[in-house]
């Protein structure tokens, strides 16, 4: 879009307030700039970029790759297979648990000893129902619901049996959803 032109009376308007305008201050010549050093070649006109930084630029250090033994997988995961079985609800629990009602302190000792009996027994598969954890709802007041599902993931990690635990998962809709977990036990060689 072209710039549109001044009426003769915006001319006149403009020609008063720009008489009527005076400087803050007078402006000095401005100094004459030092003379640049010629740009050398395959170094682009950038100020912090000297020939001299490109060269003596600190070498980076090699990463350290540490190596997994094969066959050994991190913790917290399970074969392929089944994790499909789980998320597609095809594995049936060895032993469950539903702590619905209790007290945190109940709830942390019945826990303890559903992990001891299910190592003791060979099992592989708990499904432990803790109930769907608590919506923040900034409009209601802070409930205490949900405090045992919050509260599960640190009974697991600091279980006597924790080092007997493959892998913790969410449960299928089948078995609770939300409101439980598979606790996957490792199994005995």
């Amino acid at each position: 879009m072209p710039a549109r032109r001044l009426s003769p009376e915006e001319r006149q308007l403009w020609a008063r307030v720009a008489a009527s305008v005076k400087p803050l201050t007078v402006r000095a010549k401005p100094k004459a700039l030092p003379e640049a050093e010629p740009v050398k070649p395959g170094v682009q006109n950038i100020p912090w970029l000297t020939e001299t930084s490109i060269t003596h630029a600190p070498q980076a250090k090699p990463r350290q790759v540490t190596e997994r033994p094969i066959g050994k997988s991190p913790s917290n995961t399970l074969d392929s297979s089944w994790d499909r079985s789980l998320s597609r609800g095809q594995k049936s629990p060895d032993l469950t648990i539903d702590l619905h009602g209790d007290t945190l302190a109940s709830a942390h000792a019945r826990l303890n000893r559903v992990l001891g009996d299910g190592v003791t027994r060979h099992a592989r598969l708990i499904l432990v129902i803790t109930g769907k954890p608590a919506l923040d709802n900034p409009r209601l007041p802070p409930s205490r619901r949900g405090v045992i599902r919050a509260s599960i993931q640190d009974w697991i990690a600091a279980s006597p049996y924790a080092s007997n635990i493959a892998a913790v998962r969410n449960a299928h809709p089948r078995h609770g959803g939300n409101g439980a977990l598979y606790i996957i036990l490792k199994r005995n060689r």
